[in-house]
């Protein structure tokens, strides 16, 4: 075993990208959706349903960015508007506005998003990292950057960041 200074140094920069190298490279569809400018991708595996946007009733106490809740056929949603999240400027609401229901762990959360455009298969070549920047979202809340020929999506590992403490959404899965 190495643990030359220059191994372990080499070994700490590459822990963040190689956390979820598992995650990187078997998964390859994405639903890309809109917020603002910015076109970004999660796990279609996570996506139960795409719906229109309907006014959630609101919760006391509740972070700004939490719109409140849906009744979604008997189960109670709770609804994150990603725009606020991710502290970009406020957007009306229209008829391209949709909240993508997700299955996280045992958990059915939404996210209001401008849009969605379609699904999209990224081979492993199509994947680069996320660049370290000091940004609204945490880099261990981005899995990659998908570049395709004329656009980019940004890459969200969505349970990371829907399970993440400052959300107070969901409790991480036991592994």
């Amino acid at each position: 075993m190495n643990s030359s200074p220059a191994a372990v140094a080499e070994t700490a920069e590459r822990q963040p990208a190689a956390a979820h190298p598992a995650a990187v490279t078997s998964i390859r569809e994405f639903l890309a959706f809109k917020l603002g400018n910015e076109e970004y991708g999660i796990d279609i595996l996570r996506v139960q349903e795409i719906r229109s946007y309907e006014e959630p009733t609101r919760m006391a106490n509740a972070p700004a960015f939490i719109k409140g809740v849906i009744n979604l056929r008997g189960v109670i949603v709770p609804i994150v508007d990603m725009r606020m999240k991710f502290n970009l400027e406020q957007v009306n609401y229209d008829s391209f506005t949709v909240v993508i229901v997700l299955n996280i762990g045992q958990q059915v959360v939404g996210m209001v998003v401008d849009g969605v455009s379609d699904v999209i298969t990224l081979a492993p070549e199509q994947l680069r990292p996320v660049p370290e920047l000091s940004a609204s979202v945490a880099s261990d809340h981005l899995l990659a950057i998908g570049s395709l020929d004329d656009r980019m999506l940004i890459l969200l590992d969505i349970e990371k960041l829907m399970t993440s403490a400052d959300m107070g959404l969901v409790a991480p899965a036991i592994q």
